[in-house]
């Protein structure tokens, strides 16, 4: 394995990343080398959506999926390699599907559809043994031989900005506030990684790219919160431990906390007390 994605990565000040059987976070190499494959089948994806769009056809579906994909990749998100062969097959179904929206699309705009190579005509195996022996396909330092650590950094530094972007985005969604310029984004980088650049500065333009796409998430993200549950306020907690059980609720899944604080409604006394139980919310600033 190989990964620097994360403030937890070793010596991440000397660019050297996580090597080995398995990371600074816990992430063993099996499952890191299934997110690269994860994630190599979803530029297939985006590279099908990204054509289909400007013919005037999209698949929300697999927007949200690319989005959820991208985010069980984040450091401590999903540990589960069985997870990631599930997904791996979900996410070349979402690109079969984005294949026959695209030529359809082209079809009726009276074009003839491009014949796509790379991330997507790859052929996931279908079980774990089979994906991981593809894994060096997908691998996040694979040209680095030929074409240097500069362009294989930018390459990541397009990726990871696109794993934030897909988080932020993906908590919004499950609110209820997507955006299509979001998603058109996330196509076009997505499209972009797919053709193995080469040049350094189609790679910076997407960076800054993302980074305006992310405010966009950003933006949605907020709505998203501030429209269920209101604008934030300080507000004075007591500070001091009492004894008893906690429930942790980490990140933005603010919907997970609101339904915990909503099943007493219906559940009846024993939920109730269960209620009444320390509830701490971590929401990283």
């Amino acid at each position: 394995m190989f990964c620097y994605q994360c403030e937890q990565t070793y010596r991440s000040d000397e660019g050297a990343g996580c090597a080995g059987p398995k990371g600074m976070c816990g992430k063993d190499a099996t499952t890191s080398d299934l997110q690269d494959v994860l994630l190599h089948v979803c530029e297939g994806i985006g590279q099908y959506l990204r054509r289909a769009r400007t013919l005037g056809a999209t698949d929300v579906e697999a927007d949200r999926f690319v989005l959820y994909a991208f985010f069980t990749t984040l450091t401590n998100v999903n540990f589960n390699a069985g997870k990631f062969v599930e997904l791996i097959q979900q996410a070349a179904q979402h690109r079969d599907r984005a294949t026959a929206l695209y030529e359809k699309a082209a079809q009726t705009a009276g074009k003839t559809p491009e014949s796509l190579s790379g991330a997507a005509a790859f052929i996931p195996a279908k079980d774990m043994n089979g994906l991981l022996a593809q894994a060096s396909e997908a691998a996040v330092k694979k040209d680095a031989a030929t074409l240097g650590d500069d362009v294989v950094g930018l390459r990541s530094l397009v990726l990871y900005g696109l794993k934030g972007v897909c988080a932020y985005a993906h908590h919004a969604e499950v609110l209820g506030q997507e955006r299509a310029a979001i998603y058109e984004a996330v196509e076009h980088a997505l499209d972009l990684l797919a053709s193995e650049p080469k040049e350094i500065g189609p790679l910076l333009e997407e960076a800054v790219a993302l980074g305006h796409a992310n405010f966009t998430a950003m933006e949605a993200l907020d709505a998203a919160n501030t429209g269920n549950f209101g604008t934030p306020a300080p507000t004075v907690v007591r500070m001091t431990p009492i004894k008893g059980k906690a429930i942790l609720v980490s990140s933005h899944d603010l919907k997970d906390l609101h339904g915990i604080l909503e099943r007493p409604r219906t559940k009846g006394s024993t939920s109730i007390r269960m209620a009444k139980c320390c509830l701490r919310i971590l929401i990283p600033s």
